[in-house]
């Protein structure tokens, strides 16, 4: 099988392209910064291909597909995404067209791109990874990342309902918080912390599970889902709307 990841240089885009090798699978990873596979269990791995490329740059998106999988493309994962928080930070407009590139145009090429692929071959897999903010109706000083998130899982409901008659499978995958490099560089060094935090093996036993199985959403772990789901119903939530946005960040 040939999996294609993007965001794959880092985190739990790492973790699925190790697991997908360690399978035996043909795997190509996509990131900014191509160094950061270095020394990592991945690194000169025969099965591994690597492209130094911006998921914002749609031709630098359509060259790498075509170099890796010119005539078939099994799975595409993407994982690529950007955070950002106005409690500590506000958004300038570089960083608000960053975000939206990244998280918004960034996934449609991809999977407009792939798609274009397994049309041709009538089968395939896309998967995004978007996150339980997408779920939060409001996310005190994270409402745009939010708001991205939710695109997420729009995008993976149009080409679900769209590529269905022609055996493509869609997956949207809504985790929560993950103990990855990047979480515990947001939080100080150490993401201990937060409710409901998953290690990168459970994480990525859940996801590939889902992957499997073709599921059309997966949102994990069931104790993050359900608070959610409150969070969305008590009156509780505008008053943490005003208290957050003042906190000092830890």
């Amino acid at each position: 099988m040939k999996v294609l990841v993007i965001g794959g240089t880092s985190g739990i885009g790492l973790a699925l392209a190790r697991h997908y090798l360690e399978r035996g699978d043909e795997v190509a990873v996509c990131g900014r910064d191509t160094r950061r596979l270095q020394g990592t269990a991945v690194d000169g791995h025969p099965r591994l291909q690597a492209y130094a490329l911006d998921i914002a740059d749609r031709a630098a998106l359509a060259a790498a597909m075509v170099s890796f999988a010119p005539d078939r493309l099994d799975l595409l994962i993407v994982t690529a995404g950007l955070y950002f928080n106005t409690r500590t930070h506000p958004m300038d407009a570089a960083t608000t067209l960053r975000l939206l590139q990244t998280n918004v145009s960034g996934l449609s090429h991809a999977f407009e791109l792939a798609a274009a692929q397994m049309l041709v071959q009538r089968s395939g897999h896309l998967v995004a990874v978007s996150s339980v903010a997408g779920l939060l109706k409001d996310y005190p000083g994270a409402s745009v990342y939010s708001a991205s998130k939710r695109t997420v899982l729009s995008v993976c409901q149009t080409y679900r309902m769209a590529l269905a008659p022609f055996s493509i499978a869609v997956t949207a995958v809504v985790p929560g918080y993950m103990d990855t490099a990047k979480l515990r560089a947001l939080n100080g060094g150490d993401a201990g912390h937060k409710p409901f935090l998953l290690s990168e093996e459970q994480a990525v036993a859940r996801i590939v599970q889902a992957i499997a199985g073709k599921d059309a959403i997966t949102v994990f772990p069931w104790q993050m889902r359900w608070a959610i789901a409150v969070l969305n119903r008590l009156p509780l939530w505008p008053l943490l709307r005003r208290v957050l946005p003042k906190a000092k960040s830890k």
